[in-house]
């Protein structure tokens, strides 16, 4: 039977979700946890694969069991064995063909950005000194909405079959003293996010033109876009299914 698991966790010590040979993952604490539990090797699939220093306050993975267990209990046990920055909310029966990276529909970013040092924010988001033009940085992101080809955003070295993204929505909001941006999309491509980021704050400094965007993402050439902003101001917010996953008793 399959089983989909709703997390949140703190990545500050994780080098990323994703099993790594030489350090440590989220999917492997929670692997070795559950396999624990159920006291046999238990694979996990997770919505994503987020980077080092890169958190989540809503992922999704899928797992499978022939054992006998109650929901409850079991998010229970496992929210014990799991360390603290590692919380599991939910634990639920879907079909047996549900899968929790390839049924997503959509999944959403927050990239928070603080306009002032503070002392007690600073892991948590990343401080530019200089004052951005956040009206520039609106206008280039909607520039993203008319585009599906993101290679320019991605990693150099990856094994995406195509750099083609629907992007829904895509904002910078001004909340107290934090600039955060939002943005939603089908998929997204290895450090699309951080380097789509880089090059808005490149826009909003002043160093880019809002029209160079269309430049950048039709020259297809990672050395073309903007840098890759900080890992640990990164969220995963929102993974988004549709309800025909579940399981129907």
């Amino acid at each position: 039977m399959r089983y989909f698991i709703e997390l949140s966790y703190n990545g500050t010590a994780y080098h990323g979700w994703q099993n790594q040979p030489n350090a440590i993952s989220v999917q492997e604490v929670l692997e070795k946890s559950l396999s624990v539990l159920f006291k046999e090797k238990t694979a996990i699939v997770g919505a994503g694969r987020t980077d080092a220093g890169v958190h989540a306050s809503q992922m999704f993975a899928h797992f499978d069991s022939d054992a006998s267990f109650e929901a409850e209990a079991l998010k229970y046990k496992l929210n014990t064995f799991l360390p603290k920055d590692i919380a599991v909310h939910d634990i639920f029966r879907v079909k047996e063909d549900a899968h929790a990276r390839f049924d997503a529909q959509s999944r959403e970013y927050l990239y928070r950005i603080s306009v002032r040092k503070d002392v007690f924010n600073y892991d948590k988001s990343y401080y530019v000194k200089p004052t951005l033009d956040v009206e520039k940085m609106n206008k280039a992101a909607q520039v993203l909405l008319q585009y599906k080809d993101f290679q320019c955003f991605s990693k150099s070295k990856t094994d995406v079959k195509t750099y083609n993204c629907t992007i829904q929505h895509a904002a910078w909001n001004l909340q107290n003293e934090e600039l955060q941006f939002t943005i939603s999309a089908n998929r997204f491509l290895r450090n699309m996010v951080r380097a789509i980021v880089g090059t808005l704050v490149n826009i909003g400094l002043g160093k880019l033109e809002v029209e160079d965007m269309h430049t950048i993402i039709k020259s297809k050439d990672r050395g073309e876009a903007g840098y890759s902003v900080p890992g640990h101001a990164l969220y995963l917010t929102k993974v988004v299914y549709p309800e025909s996953i579940k399981y129907d008793k």
